[in-house]
């Protein structure tokens, strides 16, 4: 009974704050039927409570996804039907509300020829660019939220059993996404206002660059002419607030994408298309990858940057403290929503324009003039550890710290 309850709070939360949604407001949900249908349901009914005049379900199932890869030919797998495109355009358009409920096996494609997904995800990179840019331009809301299914659940603890892991994990989500605490909304305002601190500290700061040092890091990210620093929630054109990732500790913007030197090391595993990849470094000159190396997933990592020019660099830079909630957990959740939340870093591939003054009313030539990344694919790959000081470089030249020790230099 507790359980459920906190499953309804949680789906509340998601919502309101997650997506805000607003009366009269049409719902997407992007759903996995393994562990989410009956937690959709309750989102389902919430939603039309709170006054969404329709609410869609896109279902998604691991075992069907690996069926396809294992049996379709490639063709298959790389044909994107219109009428796919044409309905999440049509939602947009429309100005719906999208939450992406994601609970994926890590391990899922761990067998599946990384070439033969890369492929795939291209494909579908390529179909979906119209509706991704309402999306990274904040034209609609959207939020992504996880639950627990038990392969994903046995990943993070392998020596339970898998009701006892999944149990586990819903006990960690509720800790972390503090719907444990009595009023969950409350707890997020004050939450996204402490994030609203950090990023008007360094909008204000308008560092030219920074540098990280760390173990096996050394690197100086500079920075675009007027980019802005966000994190927390986020506001569609018609001011309606919503926060994109539940969980979030991240303040982010994006690097110059040509203007990047030096050797990042990642410090926690990244699943990318259902494969893992760790023990993983990228050198850069110039802003582009010019090496890189993985212990595990080597393959993976190089299809991923094969993908286009742009996924050879980066498109944004997150800053993270140490002491973040998840990172506390001392768990590692292998699903990036969690782990990037636990530690700063970077993402290859495309940057928001939202991360640069008039960058949502750019074209693609002017917003390359300002060094701002595009790609089909976005990336983000965690650097953060104990151990990262982190120094900003004001226009004048001088540095001063902003982390140190993995922690925030500064008290907001």
């Amino acid at each position: 009974m507790a359980e459920q309850k906190l499953k309804e709070k949680y789906a509340e939360l998601a919502l309101k704050t997650g997506v805000n949604l607003q009366k009269n407001q049409a719902l997407v949900i992007n759903s996995s039927i393994e562990g989410g249908a009956d937690f959709t349901k309750i989102v389902a009914k919430k939603a039309y409570e709170l006054g969404a005049k329709n609410v869609h379900i896109n279902w998604t199932d691991d075992e069907l996804t690996l069926m396809k890869f294992q049996y379709a030919e490639e063709d298959v797998l790389t044909d994107i039907p219109d009428w796919q495109v044409a309905k999440h355009l049509d939602f947009a358009e429309d100005g719906a509300a999208l939450l992406a409920i994601r609970s994926t096996n890590p391990d899922l494609l761990k067998d599946i020829d990384p070439g033969k997904v890369a492929k795939a995800n291209k494909a579908s990179g390529e179909a979906m660019k119209g509706f991704r840019q309402y999306t990274m331009n904040d034209r609609i809301p959207w939020s992504i939220i996880s639950i627990p299914t038990g392969d994903w659940a046995q990943k993070i603890f392998p020596d339970k059993t898998k009701e006892d892991a999944i149990e586990s994990l819903w006990d960690q989500i509720f800790k972390i996404v503090r719907v444990d605490q009595g009023d969950p909304v409350a707890a997020w305002d004050q939450h996204n206002n402490t994030l609203k601190k950090a990023r008007e500290f360094l909008n204000k700061k308008s560092y030219r660059a920074l540098i990280f040092k760390s173990e096996g890091t050394d690197i100086r990210f500079e920075l675009p002419e007027g980019h802005i620093w966000k994190g927390g929630a986020a506001n569609t054109p018609n001011g309606n607030a919503f926060n994109p990732n539940m969980p979030t500790e991240e303040v982010f913007t994006m690097p110059h994408k040509y203007k990047v030197d030096g050797k990042v090391t990642a410090t926690k595993p990244l699943v990318y298309g259902g494969n893992m990849i760790d023990g993983f470094s990228f050198t850069f000159k110039d802003g582009k990858v010019v090496d890189f190396e993985a212990k595990q997933g080597y393959e993976t990592l190089k299809h991923l940057l094969e993908t286009d020019e742009g996924a050879m660099r980066l498109g944004e830079l997150a800053l993270v403290p140490h002491a973040s909630p998840i990172s506390q957990s001392g768990l590692i959740f292998y699903n990036t929503l969690f782990d990037e939340n636990a530690s700063c870093h970077i993402a290859l591939g495309k940057a928001y324009p939202t991360n640069l003054e008039g960058g949502s009313d750019m074209d693609e030539e002017q917003l390359d003039k300002h060094g701002v990344n595009d790609s089909l694919t976005h990336v983000d790959f965690m650097i953060g550890s104990a151990d990262l000081d982190i120094d900003g470089e004001t226009k004048d030249g001088n540095q001063e710290p902003v982390f140190r020790n993995g922690e925030w230099a500064v008290k907001f």
